[in-house]
Order: C-alpha cells, then sequence, then structure tokens
C-alpha cells in the first residue's frame, strides 16, 4: 500500500471510531447550514482528527473539506474530505454513511479511502493499482444492457432547482433499468458501483468531496465515470454518472 494511502485509511478509522462512539452516546447537536443540510459536532470532529492524522505525515499538503473548506494553499497535493456522508441518514440512526478522502496530486485524483464505520468495510485504491474492498481486489460488474442494471442515484435535495429534469430522468430509469435505489450517501453509492453490488449510479449537484474518492474506486475497478455530457468536468459541474464499461453509453443516453 502507497504510504500516502497509509496515512489516508489511519485517519478514516480514526474518523469512523469518533462517528461510531457518537452514534451510541446520543445527544447530538444539529445545525443547518443550509436546506436540508445538516452538520453536527460529529461532522466537524471527525474532520478535525482526518485534517490532524494528515498534517503529522505531510505538513505541507492543502485540504479541500466539507466543513472548513479550502486551506494549506496551493500545492501538488490536496486532501479532499468529506468526514460524514450521510449526515441525514446518521442523524436517524439509518447505518448508510461514511467517511471519504481522495488524495488529488497536481488535479489528478490519486489516492481514495471509503470507509463505513458501521460495517467496518474499507474500500481503497491507487491510481494504477486497482480498487480493494478490506483488502480484496474488487471489479465492477460485467453486465451488458442497461435494462438488467441496478442503478443508485440520489436526489437533487439541496436545490430544487432542477427537479423537473431529475424527475424526468428518474422516470426514464425506472422504466429502462432493473431498479433504481436512492440509499443517501453517494460516496458509498460510487463504492457499491466499484464492487459490483450497483450497475451504475447517478446524481445532480454534488461537491468534490461527495465524488472524488470515489470517482477513482470506480475507476481503479474498471468501470467509467464522466458528468451527463461524457465529459471529465463532474468534479465542476457536480453532475456525475459512472457504470459498467459496456453500460456507460446506454446510461448517459438515456439520462440525456
Amino acid at each position: 500500500m502507497h504510504p500516502m494511502l497509509t496515512i489516508a485509511v489511519r485517519a478514516a478509522r480514526k474518523a469512523g471510531s469518533i462517528i461510531n462512539r457518537a452514534s451510541l452516546a446520543g445527544g447530538l447537536k444539529v445545525r443547518s447550514k443550509r436546506a436540508n443540510d445538516f452538520v453536527t459536532q460529529v461532522d466537524q470532529a471527525a474532520e478535525e482528527a482526518i485534517i490532524d492524522t494528515v498534517k503529522k505525515a505531510y505538513p505541507d499538503h492543502g485540504f479541500l473539506a466539507e466543513e472548513s473548506g479550502a486551506s494549506g494553499g496551493a500545492t501538488e497535493y490536496v486532501w479532499i474530505i468529506d468526514p460524514l456522508d450521510g449526515t441525514t441518514n446518521f442523524i436517524h440512526g439509518f447505518p448508510q454513511y461514511c467517511v471519504s478522502i481522495g488524495v488529488q496530486r497536481r488535479g489528478a485524483l490519486a489516492h481514495a479511502v471509503v470507509y463505513d464505520p458501521n460495517r467496518n468495510e474499507l474500500f481503497t485504491a491507487s491510481k494504477g493499482g486497482g480498487a480493494f474492498l478490506n483488502d480484496r481486489r474488487i471489479r465492477v460488474t460485467g453486465l451488458t444492457k442497461l435494462g438488467e442494471a441496478l442503478v443508485g442515484t440520489g436526489f437533487p435535495f439541496k436545490e430544487l432547482t432542477r427537479l423537473d429534469l431529475y424527475t424526468r430522468q428518474l422516470q426514464t430509469m425506472m422504466r429502462t433499468s432493473s431498479g433504481v435505489r436512492r440509499a443517501g450517501a453517494a460516496a458509498l453509492d460510487l463504492a457499491y458501483v466499484a464492487c459490483g453490488r450497483l450497475d451504475a449510479f447517478w446524481e445532480l449537484g454534488l461537491a468534490p468531496w461527495d465524488m472524488a474518492a470515489g470517482a477513482l474506486l470506480v475507476q481503479e475497478a474498471g468501470g467509467l465515470v464522466a458528468d451527463l455530457k461524457g465529459e471529465q468536468t463532474y468534479m465542476e459541474s457536480g453532475d456525475v454518472c459512472c457504470a459498467t464499461p459496456k453500460i456507460f453509453s446506454q446510461l448517459l443516453e438515456a439520462l440525456r
């Protein structure tokens, strides 16, 4: 395992321990950042633990984190962090949330960790090194027909200006796939495509920390990732879709 990935795993597990302790303790303090977008003291504590762990090993690296934003200036390496993807699920005790850590080198994704503290499932990837679940190599499915695919998605809950577009896409996918699932944690959805639990995924209006780690997992597991135009601007646009190679073009066509 690459030394940088080792640090990312250590940081994710520390954050996961904070999350697990809080899930048992109760007494959450919840604050609304904007409509339908919440933060707890757990998000903040987990993010601090991740950044502190990384800074001890790489004090000159930069960060882009959900709660604290950008820090560290322009550097070769930037750590893209979602300390608790699926906060609303966590608040309600719905066990579908995770820690997501992606590392960019010169703007390109280099390392990824998605850690599910509920199931103790650790998804990891390094550019060119493959994707793994608890040290076992994972691959996307070999499915060839969108009509047989189980497709993940996420509702546009933060801003609803494109709800009509999403509703049309959802109707199309319900007609053309074997089923659609919405679990509420995009990083885990992407990881599930990487390990074959889902065959495809799409969502509108995500932030970079929602996608960075999961996108690299999918790519290193043999899948394709793009925006809804088929271009590599999903980290900027926030619109992402991914799938197994043989149904990717079918997915894009259906979403258009």
